[in-house]
């Protein structure tokens, strides 16, 4: 634990000041703006494929959905926590280096306030995950449940996508079949893993209990149907926002963008 929490705690804030470093040298026209909000999606993106090979190899390993065991689903959340915290951070730092307050090059309450205001859904998702599910996936679920564990970890697929998707529109390549396609697998990763997950954990555990799926819910305890109910709250809204840019990027024109 303390060991996984000390590499992670060094691990992602290591990656982030390499990678403005590298952009430095490897694109020094680029404001240092630029080069933190292109840092921190690589950052992002490798967290995510980090936590998605780690769930794709709990569920895979986990026949036994309720009882097999684990070391990643337990492991891994240690290095959750540290990512958290540092995105938290870096959340911040990214809407200061875009707002007046940085030009200043002074850091403010009123920043912090934007700040809160701009990302508030996020900054409650990432609190709740620390403050929440950390223990619930810790030390309330006993040794049950790894599978399910794994199956949040999954989750994360989507996270490089919508990284790329930022990325391509902070290089101006919103027009490009690149950004286009991208934004296919963006739609396809977050509602097969993020919406349809939840089904499936569900799906997972009637078929290992026997029971229909819609008597699922009685069957748990409560406390895993208010943290699912409180995680997918927050995926559907980003769904439909997402959906909503699609209907934009791709039920317009080249000559409709450009008026």
């Amino acid at each position: 634990m303390w060991q996984t929490l000390a590499i992670a705690s060094a691990f992602f804030p290591g990656l982030f000041v390499l990678a403005v470093r590298c952009l430095g040298w490897a694109a020094p026209a680029w404001s240092l703006t630029d080069r933190i909000l292109l840092s921190s999606r690589v950052v992002s993106s490798v967290q995510a494929m980090m936590a998605t090979v780690s769930g794709i190899i709990v569920v895979l390993n986990c026949k036994d959905v309720v009882h097999d065991r684990h070391w990643l689903a337990v492991e891994y959340v240690w290095v959750i926590v540290p990512y958290m915290i540092y995105d938290i951070y870096i959340m911040y730092l990214c809407h200061w280096h875009k707002s007046k307050d940085a030009s200043e090059k002074k850091h403010s309450l009123a920043s912090l306030r934007s700040f809160l205001k701009k990302d508030r859904l996020m900054m409650t998702h990432h609190l709740f995950i620390l403050i929440v599910l950390t223990p619930v996936a810790q030390y309330l679920r006993g040794e049950l449940g790894d599978f399910f564990v794994g199956c949040i970890f999954v989750a994360e697929l989507s996270t490089p996508f919508v990284s790329l998707g930022k990325i391509l529109m902070q290089l101006k390549m919103q027009d490009t079949l690149l950004h286009k396609v991208n934004g296919i697998l963006i739609l396809v990763t977050f509602f097969l893993c993020r919406i349809l997950l939840f089904p499936f954990m569900y799906g997972a555990y009637s078929r290992q209990v026997g029971i229909p799926i819609y008597l699922v819910p009685f069957h748990i305890p409560m406390h895993c149907n208010v943290a699912n109910a409180s995680l997918i709250a927050p995926q559907l809204y980003w769904f439909v926002l997402i959906c909503r840019k699609a209907v934009r990027l791709y039920g317009s024109s080249p000559f409709d963008k450009k008026r």
